[in-house]
């Protein structure tokens, strides 16, 4: 029996969902230990480019290239073929990283330079970021071959295992913070060790279904080409967030120190719901819509992108509005202890509201993405990802200055705010060119869907504004103060949002799908 989309879905949502509060907590002891500091700055650049790396390659490029491909082999082909082309591709995959890796550390100074010029204007600066980056640049070697590992179990239909995974990462680093809360080389030592341990907790999975060969190099092998000719492209096309956080991290090393930290800690707290719901929703259909693009299905393929869209607008859209309405409660709450003082609190708000404009485009991308991609289509969301990052860079030069030129407080969250614009410019594009082409027909009922989410979103807002003081009062207000009301908050709009769309009609069993 096959498993429900949205039980797949609530699965991978409950794992995410440990592994963010951990991250949370691994965040704070990161905020009152290190506050916004130049080794802060130095480390988070340093652990900036190796993420930039897992998200762009391992979870962006080669997953979206790579499941298409094995959800086909598995579909028509003996498990022995299935069995070879995993042997053949971690393989391959493992000799062309360790390649890289070697490059990636000898070049560590040059890479620093690179995406964070500024730090050059202070040489105890950029000389702690290239060792930082020595240990912490393999861990972009080990997450992609887990991320492979779980491209496999996903396309089993196992999503517990690859969504709890990124637990380990959170506990090495709250291990190594509360080790030693004075010195940020602890914290590159430990993304090391995450890495190597999160590719070994994916060998049982992989064992019992018979998948954990004795990899072999396999460049020649044409499936294993076809692999890497689909991912070449979408290494650009699925990645334009990345790319656009990479560029702000460019920029925000030229403006004043914490810029970078600020823009850290605003893009912690969006990814937290984007990492719980929006990349769970994407991580379950691709597989789904891979088996029903090579079994010729177009009416199942449409439906779950329907499905998909629906289920992203119902949990993103409210996700979105708390993000902005809540900023700096949600930012004093979780981040002002210690070296995080209420300057650093006033920054990251900007920051996340920024961010939070953005969101609903990021999480649609997610979702769109995958509807090319499991088709093998990579040249349009190429050409889209494209214009989006050209379009995003233009933008984040632009407001930067107007910002500098009119001597606003928080230049930063102008760089926050052209990535959120860049993410809706690639969302608009992909969903204009799948309804053109006919791949995405919408079901019937969007327009009491919409209605019902305008008035949940609508009552969940006056709430926030009615009952949420103003910033100052947070920022003076003791912890557990904090604690009490950011809970009372976030309940009760949880509460008004859902009462409201049960009162309107919305219905459990409207989101229900084999």
């Amino acid at each position: 029996m096959s498993k429900s989309l949205l039980k797949s879905s609530g699965i991978v949502s409950l794992m995410t969902l440990l592994s963010r509060v951990l991250g949370f907590v691994r965040d704070v002891m990161f905020a009152a230990s290190f506050g916004a500091s130049a080794g802060m700055d130095a480390f988070l650049v340093a652990l900036k480019i190796p993420n930039f790396g897992r998200r762009m390659f391992a979870e962006g490029a080669f997953s979206q290239a790579f499941v298409p491909v094995f959800t086909e082999i598995k579909t028509t082909r003996p498990q022995e073929e299935v069995r070879d082309l995993v042997a053949a591709t971690m393989g391959t995959l493992g000799g062309v990283l360790a390649m890289i890796t070697l490059v990636g550390c000898l070049a560590a100074p040059l890479l620093l330079w690179v995406f964070a010029p500024g730090f050059g204007s202070d040489p105890a600066k950029q000389a702690l970021g290239a060792d930082l980056l020595r240990w912490t640049f393999p861990y972009l070697m080990f997450i992609s071959l887990t991320a492979m590992a779980s491209g496999v179990l996903n396309s089993y239909g196992q999503f517990a295992v690859p969504a709890i995974t990124p637990v380990i990462l959170n506990l090495c680093l709250i291990g190594a913070a509360f080790i030693d809360n004075d010195s940020v080389q602890i914290l590159a030592y430990a993304v090391f060790a995450a890495g190597i341990l999160q590719f070994v907790f994916q060998w049982p999975a992989l064992r019992k279904l018979g998948l954990l060969p004795l990899p072999r190099w396999g460049w020649k092998d044409l499936r294993v080409r076809r692999v890497v000719t689909l991912m070449l492209p979408i290494l650009f096309g699925a990645s334009v967030q990345q790319i656009s956080l990479l560029l702000d991290t460019i920029l925000a090393s030229l403006l004043v120190t914490g810029s970078v930290s600020w823009l850290y800690y605003a893009d912690r707290l969006m990814e937290f719901p984007l990492g719980i719901f929006s990349i769970a929703v994407a991580t379950v259909i691709l597989p789904s819509l891979a088996a029903q693009h090579a079994k010729r299905s177009s009416e199942d393929f449409s439906a779950t992108l329907d499905w998909g869209l629906r289920t992203i607008l119902l949990i993103g859209v409210p996700a979105a509005l708390g993000l902005f309405l809540l900023a700096g409660p949600l930012t004093t709450t979780l981040f002002q202890y210690n070296a995080f003082n209420a300057h650093d609190v006033r920054m990251t708000a900007w920051a996340l509201m920024a961010y939070a404009f953005g969101f609903m485009g990021f999480s649609l991308v997610k979702v769109l993405i995958p509807g090319f991609y499991a088709r093998q289509e990579t040249r349009l969301p190429v050409r889209f990802g494209l214009i989006a990052i050209v379009s995003g860079m233009a933008m984040s030069g632009s407001f930067v200055g107007l910002s500098l030129l009119l001597d606003f407080e928080a230049p930063h969250a102008g760089l926050a705010l052209a990535t959120s614009l860049s993410a809706w410019i690639n969302a608009t594009l992909l969903f204009r060119r799948l309804r053109k082409d006919g791949i995405y027909r919408p079901r019937a009922g969007w327009r009491s869907f919409g209605l019902r989410l305008f008035a949940a979103n609508g009552a969940m807002a006056a709430l926030l504004l009615l009952g949420s003081p103003a910033l100052q009062v947070w920022i003076d207000a003791g912890l557990r103060q904090r604690g009490v009301w950011v809970l009372g908050l976030v309940a009760g709009a949880m509460a008004v949002y859902f009462a409201t769309l049960w009162l309107c009609g919305m219905r459990m069993a409207h989101f229900r799908r084999s």
